[in-house]
């Protein structure tokens, strides 16, 4: 009955690490990947010149990301794209809207909950977004509409890498790099007392702002040709439709220019779309002021703009 000696187990630490990742994707939903990389950004003004110079320097880091930028502008393409360039690359890209969720709800999606956590939780609990993203990227977009409870929750996350589920009274580790998105301005936010100051510094380590279209009117040919490749339509722009493009504000960015080509390309019974067309499916126009990059596009075919651009 008396102890006479004790056997010691080691273990390599990679191989545990291993174990412990093999565990959690078990316990993972799917569907947690990035699938765009920095190449398939489309343009080749100095503006996203520069942006995919600084994307690729920041994804190569473990560093947190903040991206900044108007709504529509890509800001979600750009950080998988990160993601893609990162060591952890391999690992879950897991994203979250947090102006999508209510607090209550925002609060259980991100830290999890344990069984009996509140009425109607899941037997056995649910783990987080933050421990799905172990290993990986956590991407929040619109941080600046994360309530104020929760933004210092998450700001242990950022500091110790640790998280404590709704209901539960024991810390968990997960090791996530964090990228945030927002189209606020979170110094201005700070000064309202609607964001943390603390949470601020801790995700404006390295910044990135993502141009709004209007300032770089040179992308529009390449724009349009990558986003009626992936609509998997055979149009193409005619020379004054290209020029009508670049003369229009573009308030919804991308995400707007996508639509009127989609918009266009539907009700068209032609391959090559005119400006009255194109007109048309933007509705409301709001006129640019004229620029070198609007003169640029003036005047060309689609494709020798295309081509000048890709040069």
């Amino acid at each position: 009955g008396q102890r006479t000696g004790l056997v010691l187990t080691c273990q390599d630490t990679s191989a545990v690490q291993r174990a412990d990742q093999r565990i959690r994707s078990t316990h993972r939903p799917g569907g947690f990947s990035a699938r765009y990389r920095l190449e398939q950004i489309s343009g080749n003004s100095p503006a996203t010149r520069q942006l995919l110079k600084l994307a690729q320097r920041y994804g190569a880091t473990a560093s947190t990301v903040l991206i900044t930028g108007e709504s529509g502008t890509g800001k979600e393409l750009l950080a998988q794209g990160m993601h893609n360039v990162s060591s952890r690359q391999r690992g879950p890209f897991v994203a979250i809207n947090c102006a999508a969720f209510p607090e209550s709800l925002l609060e259980s999606e991100l830290f999890g909950y344990q069984e009996g956590a509140f009425s109607g939780s899941r037997k056995g609990g649910k783990p987080g977004l933050i421990e799905a993203a172990h290993g990986g990227t956590l991407f929040l977009d619109e941080i600046g509409d994360m309530p104020l409870p929760l933004q210092s929750k998450l700001l242990r996350v950022l500091q110790e890498k640790e998280f404590e589920p709704v209901g539960s009274n024991e810390m968990l580790h997960s090791d996530v790099r964090v990228i945030a998105a927002t189209s606020m301005d979170l110094e201005a936010a700070i000064k309202r007392g609607e964001f943390r100051a603390d949470l601020y510094y801790r995700l404006n380590v390295l910044p990135i702002q993502v141009p709004p279209l209007r300032e770089r009117l040179e992308d529009i040919p390449a724009l349009s040709e990558a986003i009626l490749e992936e609509l998997r339509s055979q149009h193409e722009l005619d020379r004054e439709a290209l020029a009508l493009l670049a003369q229009h504000a573009w308030p919804g960015n991308i995400r707007e220019l996508r639509n009127v080509l989609e918009r266009a390309a539907l009700l068209s019974d032609d391959l090559v779309l005119n400006a009255g067309e194109i007109r048309a499916a933007i509705g409301t126009f709001t006129p640019v002021e004229r620029s070198s990059a609007v003169a640029a596009v003036e005047g060309e075919s689609f494709s020798a703009a295309r081509e000048r651009f890709d040069r």
